[in-house]
């Protein structure tokens, strides 16, 4: 796999990387295609090492993980643009993570339980009093299609990051 060419940018705090996975919200789910590759965006949690998502029982993003379940999940924050004394010379601060592996559906009621109550914990903190059930996950079907809920795993098989930290009074703000 190629590595990362821009080497100054390269960024190995394992602690940060998991932060940062712990805190972001949405990543995007990169799938080979037949005619073009296909990027969704979805809501995730990074829960013991591996990113977990959910999704409809059924559907084209189903499909494609059950045909080739190799993906790369990419998740990234934008903190504003880097101001420079030339044009050419302004940058973009940020960080990114890619995570490369293989996409497994858990068929583990207790695990799949554990990972959307981790991702409703993470999306709606204290909303709901009442946790998600094992028995839930199994008797729960979609009002679309009537199919259960599908969770999945990526354990990476590899995962790089990258960032560009700025302090904020390089950053830009409007004049206006």
């Amino acid at each position: 796999m190629t590595e990362i060419a821009y080497t100054e940018r390269v960024c190995e705090d394992s602690e940060e990387i998991s932060r940062f996975l712990e805190t972001q919200r949405v990543g995007i789910l990169g799938l080979p295609a037949d005619d073009y590759p296909y990027a969704v965006p979805v809501n995730y949690v990074y829960l013991d090492g591996s990113v977990y998502f959910h999704g409809m029982g059924s559907g084209r993003k189903v499909g494609m993980l059950e045909a080739e379940p190799k993906v790369c999940f990419t998740v990234y924050e934008e903190y504003g643009t880097v101001t420079a004394p030339m044009a050419c010379h302004a940058d973009t601060a940020y960080m990114s993570v890619m995570v490369f592996g293989t996409a497994h559906r858990v068929d583990d009621s207790g695990e799949a339980a554990r990972a959307l109550q981790a991702l409703v914990d993470k999306l709606l903190p204290g909303y709901y009093r009442a946790p998600i059930a094992d028995g839930l996950v199994e008797r729960y079907r979609s009002s679309k299609d009537g199919n259960a809920v599908a969770v999945f795993r990526v354990t990476p098989d590899r995962l790089t990051a990258k960032a560009n930290r700025a302090d904020p009074e390089e950053l830009f703000t409007s004049q206006a």
